[in-house]
């Protein structure tokens, strides 16, 4: 018997119950809304939200919570979602099918005056779509949450979201309408692509997909070629539901490789970045990178060790161009063992056995840490965030669960609308 695999498999799935408890008790359970972050008077957020519901159904295969309470938390998410009103007013919780990045934990109306989201709304319905997917007996119930996760799906309008260009924009505000960015050059929107793409009711064009891919950068750094993204997040996030494994589109088949060995590339880049260390910040090595969009000490700019150094909040952080400031996020390392369980493997032990993160916290890793900035109480690891994110939690027991049973590619690979985006985007082989 290998104990080293019955260690890690301990190890991964004690992450993943520790992590679940996020989803337990930051979730508004009236409307199933689930909190952004562990600040006061903070709102929840519908990636996170869409991200719990994915989880779910990891959480009724692992015994962390009953069938039943799984259910009742998804329908409660669901019916919330498709009942609550979708207007061009500034305090509705979504319009034409898409939803608010930020919504009230208790109201579930608009928070902050932010953007309606079209890459959030994407993990949203990818979540409604996992729990209908795995939710398949003939009860009354069950049947309920696939009717609605399929109606919430086929209600957003994806023409719209282009604003008369090829390319699906950001998102929209009543006050100013359209933003003006729009998803292209690599990055977490391959989700949203193929889920547009998939739309029986209100479909994007297949020029969309060409129109995004002709903004990719491939790059080489410390030796791998490689479809550039910056923030190892960008890498992930749309692995969680697609099995990339085998399959290409037109891009992946001229480089003769697929989006799943793209991201075991971006994941070696991130190590030898680390190992590399050209601005020489504290504590990276080989079980110590992952550089991502993430929490950081800053605002601040500080002299350390003589050098004068700039630090961030929340931000974008990338390899190996910047922005780097030494934060680490451990959650981006989990999220890469599907990828590279040889390098992973052992940073998730360094994580839990040197570094502590774990020690004292109710939900696993905090969001990150950064051991070059000095830390007043002493900490050994340097800053460590005082905060948990639902969007961090989430694919820590996703990625997990792939890597171990590939649980949510299965049910994703039987969804229709999966099937339909990726045949629609040009992607051909594998599974497909």
């Amino acid at each position: 018997m290998n104990t080293d695999k019955l260690t890690a498999d301990a190890e991964l799935e004690s992450l993943q119950r520790e992590t679940f408890s996020y989803f337990l008790h930051e979730t508004n359970p009236q409307n199933g809304l689930v909190l952004d972050k562990t600040a006061p008077d903070w709102p929840a957020s519908i990636a996170a939200t869409g991200l719990a519901l994915a989880v779910y159904p990891v959480a009724v295969e692992r015994a962390f919570i009953t069938r039943a309470a799984a259910i009742e938390r998804i329908l409660a998410t669901l019916r919330f979602f498709w009942n609550s009103p979708q207007g061009p007013e500034p305090d509705a919780t979504g319009y034409h099918g898409f939803y608010y990045h930020f919504l009230d934990m208790q109201t579930g109306r608009r928070a902050w005056q932010c953007e309606l989201s079209t890459v959030d709304s994407a993990i949203l319905f990818a979540g409604a779509l996992t729990a209908g997917a795995y939710f398949d007996a003939d009860t009354a119930e069950e049947q309920e949450i696939r009717a609605l996760a399929d109606a919430l799906y086929r209600r957003a309008d994806w023409p719209w979201a282009q604003n008369g260009g090829a390319a699906v924009t950001h998102g929209w505000k009543p006050e100013s309408r359209f933003l003006k960015w729009r998803w292209e050059g690599y990055d977490e929107a391959l989700v949203l692509y193929i889920l547009g793409l998939g739309s029986p009711t209100h479909p994007l064009a297949e020029s969309s997909y060409a129109t995004w891919a002709s903004t990719y950068e491939w790059k080489n750094s410390y030796g791998y070629d490689y479809l550039y993204a910056g923030p190892l997040f960008t890498h992930q996030i749309s692995h969680i539901w697609i099995d990339f494994r085998g399959i290409q589109d037109a891009f992946m088949r001229d480089k003769g490789i697929d989006y799943f060995e793209n991201t075991r590339r971006a994941t070696y880049v991130q190590q030898q970045y680390a190992l590399d260390n050209p601005l020489k910040f504290a504590g990276y090595g080989k079980d110590c990178w992952g550089i991502t969009a993430s929490d950081g000490p800053g605002p601040d700019t500080i002299k350390v060790n003589g050098i004068e150094r700039r630090f961030f909040d929340y931000l974008a952080r990338g390899v190996p161009y910047g922005p780097d400031d030494g934060t680490i996020a451990p959650w981006a390392v989990v999220a890469s063992l599907p990828f590279a369980p040889d390098i992973v493997l052992p940073a998730i032990d360094y994580l839990v056995h040197q570094v502590d993160l774990k020690m004292g916290n109710p939900y696993g890793f905090k969001a990150t840490f950064n051991p070059t900035y000095p830390d007043k109480s002493g900490n050994p690891c340097g800053w460590v965030s005082p905060w948990h994110y639902g969007i961090n939690q989430g694919p820590i027991i996703l990625m997990i669960e792939n890597y171990r049973t590939g649980l949510l590619w299965r049910l994703m690979r039987d969804c229709p609308y999966v099937v339909t985006g990726l045949r629609r985007a040009g992607f051909t082989g594998g599974w497909l």
